[in-house]
């Protein structure tokens, strides 16, 4: 049986005394019955590491270069992600797909660069609200998918995938826990023609996910944890979510 994660992704937020309320917060909750990581901006790596360094919470970042070094200011490689002993990364959220224009193959890109320095990407697929009122949803999560399965071939089973519909990030919208379901299920399916060990790969959910909610969500088949925004900011509700995945 897949274990779950919960992996809360704290976008851009973050101060020394806020981080570290966070992050005593769900310290002091241990011990979970799912795997938990926290996923921080790069100035915090330091003190995040420090702090979980003791414990069984990973740490990790919220995007990498595809690139090992060189001329490209302002990014960072996984290389430098894995000195400060990140677990994780995310690759493809939707805000840099749609902020930086950020394509399906430099997704792929970005999760192969991780893979190669042993940091696991969290790889984000989903669809815009326009996408699916207009029935296009399972389309265009194949094809953010396929270019990071083509790109990864044998080592595409090392990764996490993450189902965040577009439309229910920030806005208070959630999919349906069948909603959820048939598109974690899509996935599944995807992945199980393109490795054997698609079974035990981990896709998790992302995407206005709150204590009252993340239980019903953590309970389909193929949802095996979420990614949380919002609620990764209060260490109650993200050690609340936390519980209902254990």
């Amino acid at each position: 049986m897949r274990r779950k994660l919960v992996a809360g992704n704290w976008k851009m937020h973050g101060s020394h005394p806020a981080n570290a309320e966070r992050l005593a917060g769900v310290v002091a909750s241990r011990p979970f019955g799912c795997d938990v990581a926290v996923l921080v901006p790069f100035p915090y790596l330091a003190e995040t590491a420090m702090t979980l360094a003791s414990t069984e919470v990973r740490w990790g970042a919220q995007d990498c270069s595809a690139h090992e070094q060189g001329a490209f200011t302002g990014e960072v490689s996984a290389s430098m992600l894995a000195e400060f002993g990140c677990r994780y990364v995310i690759v493809g959220h939707s805000e840099r797909r749609a902020l930086h224009a950020e394509s399906d193959q430099l997704v792929a890109d970005k999760a192969k660069a991780a893979l190669a320095r042993g940091v696991t990407p969290i790889v984000c697929v989903g669809e815009t609200l326009a996408q699916r009122d207009a029935g296009e949803h399972a389309a265009v999560v194949k094809r953010q998918l396929s270019a990071v399965i083509h790109t990864l071939a044998h080592c595409a089973g090392e990764i996490v995938v993450a189902y965040e519909p577009v439309w229910a990030i920030g806005t208070g919208r959630t999919a349906s826990p069948e909603q959820a379901q048939e598109m974690h299920a899509i996935i599944r399916a995807q992945l199980k023609a393109a490795t054997p060990h698609a079974d035990a790969m981990r896709i998790l959910y992302g995407g206005s996910v709150k204590p009252d909610n993340a239980s019903t969500l953590f309970a389909q088949p193929d949802i095996d944890g979420g990614l949380i925004g919002g609620a990764a900011l209060k260490a109650a509700d993200f050690v609340a979510i936390c519980r209902a995945a254990g």
